[in-house]
């Protein structure tokens, strides 16, 4: 007697659902890594800004410490009543009772006496005016 084979049917059942579990298995570990990806993204990002923000108010804290270091140091300098006096006398023109202040004005070192240009000595007084702007110019751009 013969033996039968299989029918194909059921010969082809077997190998198709191997084929569904092994493509399902790499689709469900994809879908849940980027499950998980999703659910641990913002606190992850909640954490490097909350970070971000607490070293830019420790570097805020020691700039107002430095700052605060140096106003405790000019405040110990005022409390000298010398360099009060000083201060007065040179920054408000204050004077003690019985001196006399003088305030010497319209004199300055660079306007005393006007200068005049090589250029405009070498010209003649009927030279046209633009004959010494242009003279005035060049020695300008020397």
């Amino acid at each position: 007697m013969r033996r039968r084979g299989r029918s194909y049917s059921s010969r082809r059942q077997p190998s198709y659902g191997r084929r569904t579990r092994g493509n399902a298995r790499p689709l469900a570990l994809i879908a849940i890594i980027f499950i998980f990806t999703l659910t641990i993204a913002p606190p992850i990002k909640n954490y490097f800004t909350q970070r971000a923000q607490i070293n830019a108010l420790k570097s805020q804290v020691a700039t107002d410490r430095t700052a605060l270091e140096q106003a405790r140091a000019e405040l110990s300098i005022w409390q000298d009543p010398n360099y009060v006096k000083s201060q007065a006398r040179e920054r408000l023109h204050f004077v003690m009772p019985g001196e006399r202040q003088y305030i010497v004005t319209g004199t300055d070192i660079n306007q005393a006496q006007p200068q005049t240009t090589q250029v405009a000595k070498q010209l003649p007084e009927s030279a046209p005016w633009y004959t010494k702007l242009i003279a005035s110019v060049t020695e300008s751009g020397l």
